[in-house]
């Protein structure tokens, strides 16, 4: 089953974050490149003082302990979300009212 997720995640070229349990470390930020037989191929990027490097890894599907993406982000600032007025009123978010006056 792993190997059909990593194998998805291969085809969808989203990063990910790989935890490589023989090595005991995370690699962040990561496309998966190319799976052959039970070798994922990995990039990567690290960034140490004022040089960035590129890596390119084969691991062994066995190795790998966890994968995880990420599915969304929102900054931390104080502002107003940006709402579209072309929305469909059918799909708008409508608060509920407190009132209940069905009787």
């Amino acid at each position: 089953m792993l190997h059909r997720k990593i194998y998805q995640l291969c085809c969808d070229g989203r990063e990910v974050c790989i935890f490589l349990r023989d090595q005991q470390r995370w690699i962040e930020r990561a496309r998966i490149m190319d799976i052959e037989g039970d070798l994922v191929t990995i990039r990567y990027e690290t960034d140490e003082e004022d040089e960035i490097s590129s890596w390119e890894e084969m691991v062994r599907l066995e190795s790998i302990g966890a994968v995880s993406q990420k599915l969304a982000s929102v900054s931390r600032g104080h502002f107003e979300p940006l709402v579209s007025d072309d929305c469909p009123e059918a799909e708008q978010i409508r608060p509920r009212s407190s009132d209940s006056s069905e009787s």
